[in-house]
């Protein structure tokens, strides 16, 4: 038998993927086209990216806006002590590609709730995230839903962890998992939206890279699951997977959907248009809105935008950017000191003093997606031109 083994794998010629290509229902060919999003770039998101690197992913785009810490390198396998100092995202995204030539990754240093167009989620085969931030999960799972992509996330502390699979249309997303004390802790931090980060410090979660290697191991064996979405293979779609490292007992539990779920609007139809957020203005954008669809539609935005603040003292200053990343040294009046209020919009009608800005000057991230309003119904448009900057070194190898 063992000969005969030995003739069967002498009979073709052997590469870098020839040990994987023996699963029967493996498609090397669809991880090289696959592009994966990556969120969080730290104890997970190093293993994530080392197992998306080795099985030879095409494209690997890599959030995160942290740098390296000392405490980074016993949890981190990209990591060096030279690395301390320098940003995690791109330290995992020059590894990447160092341990399989194969493979394009790209670093961005963003903040993944307001940097991050829905059109970078819709190019998505799938998200996998590696975060300990629950408004963070909450808008990727928004964001996921809102474009029809799936998305993985993983989380650990101590010795224990678990995985977890949202699917849109199949089972409960991440938001139908909330508990009350997510809710409040997730109030909390936006409460804390105009303090300091020094204000708002939280404590550190106890990690280990063993439970880091077990989750994001599950992660990337659900993704290559959805990868093989035809080949019927079980996932765990609405479901997690929950890992007790002290016992080694692990299971699996089923989420229970909520049909109210707010995250479960999919944004039926979407239209690219030649559009770059750092060109066209709303004035331009409104015009084409209401050429193709109705004379009176608005435009509606899925982010509260801040426009001007104003003191009592009379001064006013303008602001331009999405709510969520206002901090209290922003609203500061800088005649008297004293706390500033502002306005914020989250729809255009065409009334507005600030039509002749674009978009990107007003808080609106590359390849983002609005709406066009007319009554109830709403249509979807791209600032598709955004494409080629957001994808730019990604592009296939000649």
């Amino acid at each position: 038998m063992e000969n005969d083994f030995e003739l069967k794998t002498t009979d073709f010629e052997e590469d870098r993927y020839s040990r994987l290509r023996l699963i029967p229902w493996w498609d090397q060919n669809r991880l090289k086209n696959a592009t994966i999003m990556v969120v969080g770039a730290g104890a997970i998101g190093n293993e994530l990216i080392k197992n998306l690197t080795l099985l030879g992913i095409g494209k690997i785009l890599v959030f995160d806006m942290d740098t390296i810490e000392n405490t980074n390198l016993t949890r981190s396998i990209l990591f060096r002590a030279k690395d301390v100092g320098r940003y995690k995202a791109e330290i995992v995204a020059e590894r990447a590609t160092e341990i399989n030539p194969d493979v394009k990754a790209k670093a961005f240093v963003a903040n993944i709730i307001d940097d991050v167009g829905l059109g970078v989620f819709r190019r998505m085969d799938v998200v996998l995230g590696g975060l300990d931030n629950r408004e963070a999960r909450l808008s990727i799972n928004q964001a996921c839903y809102r474009v029809n992509k799936p998305w993985i996330d993983g989380a650990i502390e101590a010795l224990n962890g678990f995985a977890r699979v949202f699917v849109p249309d199949h089972g409960a997303c991440y938001e139908c998992t909330m508990t009350e004390t997510d809710w409040m802790l997730i109030n909390k931090r936006k409460s804390c939206a105009l303090l300091t980060r020094e204000q708002m410090a939280e404590g550190k979660i106890p990690t280990t890279p063993t439970s880091s290697s077990v989750i994001a191991g599950i992660q990337v064996q659900e993704m290559l699951k959805l990868l093989h979405s035809d080949r019927n293979l079980p996932t765990l779609a609405g479901k997690g997977y929950v890992f007790n490292g002290l016992t080694h007992d692990s299971y699996v539990v089923e989420y229970q959907r909520k049909e109210d779920c707010m995250s479960h609007d999919t944004y039926e139809k979407i239209i690219e248009k030649h559009w770059s957020a750092k060109t066209i203005t709303w004035r331009e954008v409104l015009a084409e809105i209401r050429n193709d669809l109705d004379d009176n539609a608005i435009i509606t935005l899925d982010r509260d935008i801040a426009t001007v603040a104003r003191c009592s003292c009379g001064e006013q200053k303008e602001l331009f950017m999405p709510v969520h990343k206002l901090k209290g040294e922003m609203l500061t009046c800088p005649k008297c000191g004293n706390q500033m209020s502002f306005d914020s919009i989250h729809r255009i009608n065409g009334e507005e003093n600030f039509l002749d800005k674009t978009p990107f000057e007003t808080g609106i991230p590359l390849l983002h997606i609005i709406g066009g309003k007319v009554g109830m119904e709403t249509t979807y448009f791209e600032f598709s031109a955004d494409e080629k900057e957001v994808f730019e070194g990604l592009e296939e190898k000649q």
